[in-house]
């Protein structure tokens, strides 16, 4: 941002944009320098930053939309995934070792695919920072890294499923898997009524990055993540129900 110089008068004088470092977070300034040091020292250039960051930055949930509706229609497939499921994810195009094509490989990998059943629903977060699996779903959404989903999702798991529009029944036991550095976690749900007949295409397009999160289950006809606007509660006394758990991965 520039402003305007009069002659004769110095800077003092004059308005400054506010410095550039005030606009951003703790966290974002760690960012740079850690990555200004790794480009001095060689281990990467600046080229090879700005490549991955467009890479990630172009990524969609279409492969994980992809890899539940193949799961889905080929019993197979689906053992495959849950036995490895990184080795799996090659069938649909996916390499983990190199996720960009271009020599950069992944920081992780350790993915987990956690099967829903009709009394058992999943659901992710990161409890310490935003561990998610982007080679699969991309970007994960603002949502995900708030500290407020993070901090209250653990703790009362089915009150903020509802403020996300999915009210559970009490017979549903609700798992909430806590990412970490290394291993990442995506949801299976369970496939719904009414799609028997459906192509992996057909499939693929109610799958929806939330639905693989598993704040939304797929249903015919929806086949975007739009988020009703419902107001936080405050936990109710006791809220934190029998079948309401939450699991810690170690390393």
């Amino acid at each position: 941002m520039s402003h305007k110089h009069t002659p004769g008068k110095g800077d003092a004088d004059q308005p400054h944009a506010a410095p550039m470092v005030e606009e951003i977070t703790d966290f974002e300034v760690l960012e740079i320098a850690v990555r200004e040091l790794a480009i001095e020292h060689g281990l990467f250039a600046a080229e090879d930053h700005r490549r991955f960051t467009e890479w990630t930055e172009s990524i969609e949930p279409a492969a994980g939309s992809r890899l539940v509706a193949k799961a889905w229609t080929d019993p197979a497939f689906k053992a495959r995934v849950m036995e490895d499921a990184v080795k799996a994810c090659k069938e649909i195009s996916i390499d983990w070792a190199e996720p960009t094509g271009f020599g950069t490989p992944s920081d992780y990998m350790n993915l987990r695919v956690l099967e829903d059943t009709p009394t058992l629903h999943h659901v992710i977060v990161c409890t310490l920072c935003s561990c998610y699996p982007r080679p699969l779903l991309g970007m994960s959404p603002e949502w995900y890294r708030t500290t407020n989903y993070r901090r209250r999702l653990v703790r009362w798991p089915r009150q903020v499923l509802a403020e996300f529009g999915l009210v559970l029944p009490p017979e549903v036991e609700v798992r909430v898997e806590d990412s970490n550095q290394k291993c990442r976690f995506m949801v299976l749900p369970v496939r719904p009524e009414g799609t028997e007949n459906w192509t992996e295409g057909q499939l693929a397009e109610i799958v929806t990055r939330d639905c693989m999160i598993g704040v939304a289950l797929p249903r015919p006809g929806r086949t975007a993540d739009v988020h009703p606007v419902q107001k936080a509660r405050r936990p109710v006394q006791g809220s934190t129900h029998s079948g309401e758990t939450t699991h810690e991965r170690e390393e």
